[in-house]
């Protein structure tokens, strides 16, 4: 959003700008209001992240940008997609949206699959150069919810179409459960960081 030090923003504008936009300045406002710090805020990040069960999940950051000890797992992201929507469904209506308005602007965000693939109704992506094209889906239908993670994609566009066919999938398996969680990691050929 190109915040500026001494600048001020709603709570809800950042929270809007993180999970349409992956805005990474939002993310380190909130950050540093929640924790003191941004580390702060990560080592917070962390403790619920060990309560939640991820245990593959390291945080160093409130944005997800690169550092070499920042790891997560696709399970883990669908533990965390989980939680947040049995522990503050109040909240979720945050990661259906597909714009926000802005200082007068028009924000769009980044997740394709709502209003375009039937069911969706929000979550998260994701992109970094070394982590590729990612994505966190929540999806009804049939009276079910599925929860499906895709890392790693090479475009935007191929991330989506896993995420298609993976929803696909499982909502074609035994309509009788009533909660899924599923995970696919696209090969990526080997990058090094950018400074």
């Amino acid at each position: 959003l190109y915040l500026r030090a001494g600048s001020t923003i709603s709570a809800e504008s950042a929270i809007l700008a993180i999970t349409t936009r992956s805005a990474n300045d939002a993310a380190v406002v909130l950050g540093e209001a929640m924790g003191g710090t941004e580390w702060g805020f990560a080592a917070r990040m962390n403790r619920e992240a060990r309560l939640l069960g991820m245990e593959h999940t390291t945080f160093c950051n409130a944005s997800g940008l690169p550092n070499r000890r920042q790891k997560t797992t696709a399970r883990d992201m669908a533990t965390l997609a989980l939680a947040m929507l049995h522990n503050y469904p109040q909240y979720y209506h945050f990661f259906r949206e597909k714009s926000f308005v802005f200082r007068g602007r028009r924000i769009y965000g980044h997740d394709h699959l709502l209003g375009r693939y039937p069911g969706v109704d929000g979550m998260k992506t994701g992109y970094t150069r070394a982590s590729g094209f990612n994505l966190v889906t929540s999806s009804v239908r049939y009276g079910r919810r599925l929860v499906g993670v895709v890392m790693g994609g090479r475009t935007a566009h191929s991330r989506d179409h896993l995420m298609m066919a993976l929803l696909n999938r499982g909502f074609g398996r035994d309509r009788r459960k009533a909660l899924t969680a599923s995970a696919r990691v696209e090969p990526q050929p080997e990058r090094k960081e950018t400074k």
